[in-house]
């Protein structure tokens, strides 16, 4: 499968994707089932292929754009860099669910594709 990550705030920022397969552990720490770093290189989009196996996954996306490897929140915990979650799930006053960002892998050519909200 293949993960396009577009929009990226900095193009030689630091770009981390955390995969997660279970409810429970979503967006919980080191609850993923596995994470990536990719440095985009100076493009302002990324393309990363990935081996799931099949089932359901969600992807949380972070970019460490002051590079301090840590997500900055503000006072109330709302991120202050850039960040982004499969289906371009666009939380409002709480983080997401699991079942809003999943999606279903079923064999290979799957491609998800994310943009980065700022």
């Amino acid at each position: 499968m293949t993960v396009v990550v577009s929009k990226l705030a900095s193009t030689q920022s630091a770009v981390k994707l955390y995969f997660y397969n279970a409810p429970d552990g979503f967006l919980k720490p080191k609850q993923y089932a596995f994470y990536k770093v990719v440095r985009p290189g100076g493009q302002s989009r990324i393309t990363l292929p990935v081996e799931l196996t099949n089932g359901e996954w969600a992807v949380a996306i972070t970019q460490d754009t002051n590079n301090n490897d840590k997500l900055d929140k503000n006072f109330v915990g709302i991120p202050t860099e850039p960040f982004a979650f499969s289906n371009n799930v666009r939380p409002r006053l709480a983080p997401p669910v699991f079942e809003d960002c999943k999606f279903t892998v079923d064999g290979p050519g799957k491609v998800v594709s994310i943009e980065l909200k700022p």
